[in-house]
């Protein structure tokens, strides 16, 4: 289900103005309605917010920093366009990244980690198949921050955090092709099943085996667009 538009418009509340026009844009691009390689005028992003040009620019910025978003010179901001190369080598990273982030969970993780991550586990499994793609997104989410959350390591959380613009940009791409959702949920019960049994070689190979899947649907759907 396409996620509507109005669904990215800033609700003015006490959080910090700009971290929400920021995440707000985030999920906007995340879900594909901001495409890859699009132009981001500032006056769209404006009505689109509902916020002033101040606050659209410094949150470009950020989005800039972050890889989100490509700044050309005279051109101005386009959402930043991962290659088929740069997919390769980035799923080449997440099968040895996450492989790890699960070994770690299964042999450091306390109860209560445990706990919260059979949560986001059965919060991202019972979405409804009309959920739109910005709540399967911030569902999966949620998943991977429990997981990282229980590996407890500063330093992989770190790796990570830099490879998310377009971890997150590819997630978008893969769940999007049919069927794709049902074999993440199926792919991501057996590995919580072997992080609960704290299996921890186990749990390292059904981590590496969905990002697999995961990275072979993304490739197949970027040679698609090509084609």
């Amino acid at each position: 289900m396409t996620t509507p538009p109005n669904a990215f418009r800033v609700q003015k509340v006490a959080a910090p103005l700009r971290q929400t026009v920021t995440e707000n844009i985030r999920n906007a691009i995340s879900t594909g309605h901001f495409e890859a390689g699009s132009h981001l005028p500032e006056r769209e992003l404006c009505e689109v917010l509902g916020v002033s040009r101040t606050l659209v620019r410094e949150a470009l910025r950020q989005l800039e920093t972050e890889g989100w978003i490509t700044v050309i010179p005279h051109r101005g901001p386009f959402v930043t366009k991962v290659t088929r190369e740069q997919a390769e080598g980035i799923y080449k990273v997440r099968i040895e990244l996450e492989g790890l982030a699960c070994e770690l969970f299964a042999t450091n993780a306390t109860d209560a980690q445990c706990d919260a991550l059979k949560e986001a586990f059965a919060a991202f499994r019972d979405l409804p198949p009309s959920t739109d793609r910005l709540a399967q997104l911030q569902a999966k989410n949620r998943f991977y921050e429990c997981l990282l959350d229980g590996a407890q390591n500063e330093t992989l959380n770190a790796c990570m955090t830099l490879l998310d613009s377009r971890v997150m940009l590819l997630r978008a791409t893969s769940l999007q092709a049919p069927g794709r959702a049902e074999d993440s949920v199926r792919e991501l019960a057996d590995l919580v099943d072997k992080l609960i049994a704290r299996n921890a070689p186990a749990a390292r190979k059904a981590a590496q085996d969905h990002i697999r899947m995961a990275g072979k649907t993304a490739l197949s759907m970027m040679d698609e667009e090509v084609a």
